[in-house]
Protein backbone atom coordinates (compact mmCIF):
# COMPACT_ATOMS: atom_id res chain seq x y z
CA UNK A 1 0.00 0.00 0.00
CA UNK A 2 0.96 3.20 -1.20
CA UNK A 3 2.58 5.98 1.85
CA UNK A 4 0.11 8.53 1.35
CA UNK A 5 -3.01 6.05 1.11
CA UNK A 6 -1.99 4.21 4.58
CA UNK A 7 -1.31 8.33 5.86
CA UNK A 8 -4.46 9.22 4.73
CA UNK A 9 -6.30 6.07 5.90
CA UNK A 10 -5.21 6.24 9.59
CA UNK A 11 -5.88 10.33 9.32
CA UNK A 12 -9.67 9.47 8.77
CA UNK A 13 -9.95 6.84 11.20
CA UNK A 14 -8.75 9.31 14.02
CA UNK A 15 -10.83 11.75 12.75
CA UNK A 16 -13.74 9.56 13.05
CA UNK A 17 -12.69 8.06 16.82
CA UNK A 18 -12.36 12.20 17.74
CA UNK A 19 -15.86 12.69 16.48
CA UNK A 20 -17.05 9.90 18.66
CA UNK A 21 -15.36 11.60 21.68
CA UNK A 22 -17.24 14.78 20.59
CA UNK A 23 -20.38 12.91 20.49
CA UNK A 24 -20.27 11.05 23.86
CA UNK A 25 -18.68 14.05 25.75
CA UNK A 26 -21.90 15.86 24.04
CA UNK A 27 -23.97 12.88 25.06
CA UNK A 28 -22.52 13.07 28.56
CA UNK A 29 -22.87 17.07 28.89
CA UNK A 30 -26.72 16.60 27.85
CA UNK A 31 -27.00 13.32 30.42
CA UNK A 32 -25.37 16.12 33.21
CA UNK A 33 -27.73 18.78 32.44
CA UNK A 34 -30.62 16.64 32.23
CA UNK A 35 -29.43 15.14 35.58
CA UNK A 36 -29.11 18.55 37.26
CA UNK A 37 -32.87 19.45 35.68
CA UNK A 38 -34.32 17.11 37.24
CA UNK A 39 -32.13 17.40 40.38
CA UNK A 40 -33.68 20.85 40.58
CA UNK A 41 -37.69 19.86 39.85
CA UNK A 42 -37.31 17.68 42.28
CA UNK A 43 -35.87 19.89 44.96
CA UNK A 44 -38.95 22.45 43.56
CA UNK A 45 -41.60 19.15 43.54
CA UNK A 46 -39.96 18.91 47.74
CA UNK A 47 -40.37 22.27 48.21
CA UNK A 48 -43.72 22.68 47.38
CA UNK A 49 -44.69 19.49 49.45
CA UNK A 50 -43.09 21.01 52.52
CA UNK A 51 -44.93 24.48 51.39
CA UNK A 52 -48.54 22.62 51.14
CA UNK A 53 -47.60 20.11 54.53
CA UNK A 54 -47.00 23.36 56.39
CA UNK A 55 -50.01 25.53 55.06
CA UNK A 56 -51.88 22.57 56.07
CA UNK A 57 -50.17 22.60 59.13
CA UNK A 58 -51.01 25.95 59.79
CA UNK A 59 -54.65 25.75 58.54
CA UNK A 60 -54.89 22.93 61.12
CA UNK A 61 -53.34 25.14 64.33
CA UNK A 62 -55.57 27.69 62.77
CA UNK A 63 -58.40 25.31 63.33
CA UNK A 64 -57.73 23.88 66.76
CA UNK A 65 -56.62 28.20 67.41
CA UNK A 66 -60.38 28.64 66.66
CA UNK A 67 -61.91 25.72 68.49
CA UNK A 68 -59.70 26.71 71.56
CA UNK A 69 -61.29 30.15 71.45
CA UNK A 70 -64.36 28.92 70.91
CA UNK A 71 -64.01 27.01 74.08
CA UNK A 72 -62.81 29.96 75.80
CA UNK A 73 -65.08 32.02 74.88
CA UNK A 74 -68.03 29.80 75.99
CA UNK A 75 -66.37 29.25 79.24
CA UNK A 76 -65.70 33.18 80.10
CA UNK A 77 -69.65 33.39 78.88
CA UNK A 78 -70.88 31.04 81.94
CA UNK A 79 -68.38 33.39 84.33
CA UNK A 80 -69.81 36.35 83.14
CA UNK A 81 -73.26 34.66 83.37
CA UNK A 82 -72.34 33.78 87.04
CA UNK A 83 -71.54 36.95 88.32
CA UNK A 84 -73.75 39.08 86.74
CA UNK A 85 -75.87 36.59 88.76
CA UNK A 86 -74.12 36.93 91.68
CA UNK A 87 -74.21 40.91 91.98
CA UNK A 88 -77.84 41.00 91.20
CA UNK A 89 -78.51 38.61 94.05
CA UNK A 90 -75.56 40.91 96.25
CA UNK A 91 -77.65 43.87 94.91
CA UNK A 92 -81.50 42.63 95.69
CA UNK A 93 -79.66 40.91 99.70
CA UNK A 94 -78.80 44.78 100.12
CA UNK A 95 -82.27 46.28 98.70
CA UNK A 96 -83.91 44.12 101.27
CA UNK A 97 -81.26 44.37 104.02
CA UNK A 98 -82.00 48.39 103.34
CA UNK A 99 -85.81 48.11 103.42
CA UNK A 100 -86.01 45.57 106.30
CA UNK A 101 -83.61 48.78 108.21
CA UNK A 102 -86.10 50.94 107.56
CA UNK A 103 -88.92 49.04 108.10
CA UNK A 104 -87.62 48.52 111.52
CA UNK A 105 -86.73 52.35 112.18
CA UNK A 106 -90.47 52.65 111.50
CA UNK A 107 -91.64 50.15 113.38
CA UNK A 108 -89.53 51.61 116.58
CA UNK A 109 -90.60 55.13 115.85
CA UNK A 110 -94.64 53.94 115.83
CA UNK A 111 -93.94 52.23 118.86
CA UNK A 112 -91.96 54.97 120.63
CA UNK A 113 -94.93 57.47 119.27
CA UNK A 114 -97.57 55.21 120.98
CA UNK A 115 -95.49 55.65 124.41
CA UNK A 116 -95.31 59.15 124.21
CA UNK A 117 -98.75 59.69 123.58
CA UNK A 118 -99.81 57.75 126.44
CA UNK A 119 -96.89 59.66 128.47
CA UNK A 120 -98.26 63.04 127.64
CA UNK A 121 -101.24 62.84 129.63
CA UNK A 122 -99.06 62.01 132.99
CA UNK A 123 -97.19 65.22 132.04
CA UNK A 124 -100.52 66.79 131.45
CA UNK A 125 -101.66 65.99 134.77
CA UNK A 126 -98.09 67.20 136.50
CA UNK A 127 -98.41 70.68 134.73
CA UNK A 128 -102.23 71.22 136.07
CA UNK A 129 -101.31 70.22 139.35
CA UNK A 130 -97.76 72.39 139.76
CA UNK A 131 -99.58 75.05 137.78
CA UNK A 132 -102.57 75.02 140.95
CA UNK A 133 -100.19 75.09 143.77
CA UNK A 134 -100.59 78.33 145.97
CA UNK A 135 -98.04 80.69 146.10
CA UNK A 136 -97.43 80.15 149.77
CA UNK A 137 -96.67 76.39 149.19
CA UNK A 138 -94.28 76.07 146.08
CA UNK A 139 -91.73 75.55 148.49
CA UNK A 140 -92.98 72.54 150.50
CA UNK A 141 -90.78 69.84 150.00
CA UNK A 142 -93.69 67.35 148.42
CA UNK A 143 -93.95 69.95 145.40
CA UNK A 144 -90.50 70.25 145.77
CA UNK A 145 -90.19 66.70 144.58
CA UNK A 146 -92.92 66.33 141.98
CA UNK A 147 -91.26 69.31 140.05
CA UNK A 148 -88.46 67.54 140.33
CA UNK A 149 -89.90 64.76 139.01
CA UNK A 150 -91.69 66.62 136.39
CA UNK A 151 -88.38 68.54 135.02
CA UNK A 152 -86.83 64.88 134.76
CA UNK A 153 -89.31 63.76 132.71
CA UNK A 154 -89.72 66.23 130.13
CA UNK A 155 -85.39 65.99 130.33
CA UNK A 156 -85.81 62.29 129.27
CA UNK A 157 -88.42 62.83 126.61
CA UNK A 158 -86.36 65.29 124.93
CA UNK A 159 -83.29 63.16 124.85
CA UNK A 160 -85.50 60.20 122.99
CA UNK A 161 -86.39 62.94 120.72
CA UNK A 162 -89.52 64.40 122.12
CA UNK A 163 -90.07 68.37 121.92
CA UNK A 164 -92.97 70.63 123.14
CA UNK A 165 -94.29 72.42 119.76
CA UNK A 166 -94.04 76.40 120.00
CA UNK A 167 -97.13 77.81 119.24
CA UNK A 168 -98.22 81.30 121.17
CA UNK A 169 -97.16 84.64 118.94
CA UNK A 170 -96.74 82.09 115.59
CA UNK A 171 -98.78 82.04 112.51
CA UNK A 172 -101.45 79.26 112.70
CA UNK A 173 -100.39 76.21 110.71
CA UNK A 174 -102.58 73.71 110.50
CA UNK A 175 -99.87 70.96 110.35
CA UNK A 176 -98.94 71.68 113.66
CA UNK A 177 -101.99 73.38 115.23
CA UNK A 178 -105.11 72.55 116.22
CA UNK A 179 -107.57 75.86 116.50
CA UNK A 180 -110.55 75.33 118.74
CA UNK A 181 -111.50 78.98 119.28
CA UNK A 182 -111.28 82.11 118.20
CA UNK A 183 -110.32 85.05 119.92
CA UNK A 184 -109.84 89.29 119.50
CA UNK A 185 -106.36 91.02 119.86
CA UNK A 186 -105.30 93.97 119.27
CA UNK A 187 -101.50 93.42 119.58
CA UNK A 188 -101.66 90.19 117.27
CA UNK A 189 -102.55 89.56 113.77
CA UNK A 190 -105.23 87.89 112.23
CA UNK A 191 -104.56 84.17 112.17
CA UNK A 192 -102.03 84.07 115.15
CA UNK A 193 -101.80 82.14 117.80
CA UNK A 194 -103.05 83.49 120.45
CA UNK A 195 -103.39 80.95 123.43
CA UNK A 196 -102.18 77.99 123.78
CA UNK A 197 -104.75 75.41 125.32
CA UNK A 198 -103.18 72.29 125.55
CA UNK A 199 -99.26 71.30 124.50
CA UNK A 200 -98.45 69.75 121.36
CA UNK A 201 -95.61 67.53 121.25
CA UNK A 202 -93.04 66.38 118.33
CA UNK A 203 -91.35 63.15 117.79
CA UNK A 204 -88.47 63.61 115.84
CA UNK A 205 -90.01 64.92 112.44
CA UNK A 206 -93.66 63.61 113.04
CA UNK A 207 -96.40 65.12 115.39
CA UNK A 208 -97.45 62.59 117.94
CA UNK A 209 -99.95 65.61 119.30
CA UNK A 210 -101.25 68.81 117.72
CA UNK A 211 -100.97 72.08 119.73
CA UNK A 212 -104.83 72.97 120.75
CA UNK A 213 -105.00 76.70 120.40
CA UNK A 214 -107.03 79.61 119.83
CA UNK A 215 -106.23 82.08 117.48
CA UNK A 216 -106.74 85.95 116.47
CA UNK A 217 -109.70 86.53 114.36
Amino acid sequence: MPEDIKKEAIDNETAENKAEEIEIEGADEESTQAAEESKDTDVNETESVDDASADADAKADEKKGLFKKKKKDKKDEQIEELNDRLKRQMAEFENFRKRSEKEKSQMFDMGAKTIVEKILPVIDNFERGLAAVPDDKKDDPFITGMDKVYKQMLTELDAAGVKPIECVGQEFDPDFHNAVMQVENDELESGTVAQELQKGYMYKDSVVRHSMVSVVQ
